[in-house]
């Protein structure tokens, strides 16, 4: 019961926080639409309007929405960690009852399904305007991106133990974005050890469900465990490493000041 309090404190804070200081939002989105557009009319004008680039063109749709996607969950847990570290909160939240983990798991929670609205708007918006429908099956995109996601969430608690020992993390971030642009964007079959990449398989069979047409219930069972299994293995070791780093910022006396 006491889980189920501090979950739905922290879900109605983050709408709040949403619906009342909306601008940061917005022009984060926009910022975001336009290199959108940037990057994919630059290469519409590359391909010339041959017909075989157009799965190419729902590639970059798809795998533009999977990186902002991506980029706003392993982001979201560190911001918080630097946030409540400048306003004094950090320390108080470590003295929950029901230990620091639960409160980061449901800040995460809280925030997933802020994404998934956003992101899934920013799509329809992008199929709309660029006329590249992709298929939106949401019995099969939904717990693809979300086993997906879960290993990214491992990086953000490993950033998040980061940000509790340097605090000033912020350069980093800019290096991952363009790690996991970097995932998104190589293809398996050239570079087949890719697979056991955080991401990398994920973004695989997502892009058979909304450029392939084929339903999650239609792919071999074995496939969608390893992406499991993957996304599990680096949550666990983000989550070591989250720890490794809290422990640090316990014995230094870190926690209570910036």
């Amino acid at each position: 019961m006491r889980h189920a309090i501090v979950l739905k404190a922290l879900v109605k804070r983050n709408f709040l926080m949403v619906v009342r200081y909306p601008f940061n939002l917005i022009a984060g989105l926009i910022s975001l639409f336009l290199i959108f557009l940037v990057i994919f009319y630059g290469a519409q004008a590359v391909g010339g309007g041959n017909p075989a680039f157009g799965a190419t063109l729902s590639g970059i749709v798809m795998g533009f929405m999977l990186w902002s996607f991506i980029v706003f969950a392993y982001s979201d847990l560190t911001w918080d960690f630097i946030n409540e570290a400048q306003q004094g909160t950090l320390e108080q939240l470590y003295m929950s009852p029901l230990g620091f983990g639960w409160v980061s798991i449901s800040h995460i929670l809280g925030w997933l399904l802020i994404n998934l609205i956003t992101t899934f708007g920013m799509l329809f918006a992008m199929m709309g305007i660029t006329g590249r429908w992709l298929n939106v099956d949401f019995l099969s995109v939904l717990p693809l991106m979300l086993l997906t996601v879960w290993g990214v969430y491992g990086f953000g608690f490993l950033m998040g133990g980061l940000a509790l020992v340097f605090k000033q993390v912020q350069a980093a971030f800019q290096i991952l974005q363009f790690v996991w642009l970097g995932l998104i964007a190589a293809p398996l079959d050239p570079f087949p050890l890719l697979k056991y990449a955080p991401v990398s398989w994920g973004t695989h069979l997502i892009g058979r469900v909304m450029i392939g047409g084929q339903s999650i219930f239609e792919m071999p069972a074995s496939d969608v465990l390893f992406l499991a299994a993957n996304s599990a293995v680096y949550f666990g070791l983000g989550y070591l490493g989250f720890k490794y780093f809290e422990r640090m910022a316990r014995d230094r006396g870190l926690l209570g000041h910036y």
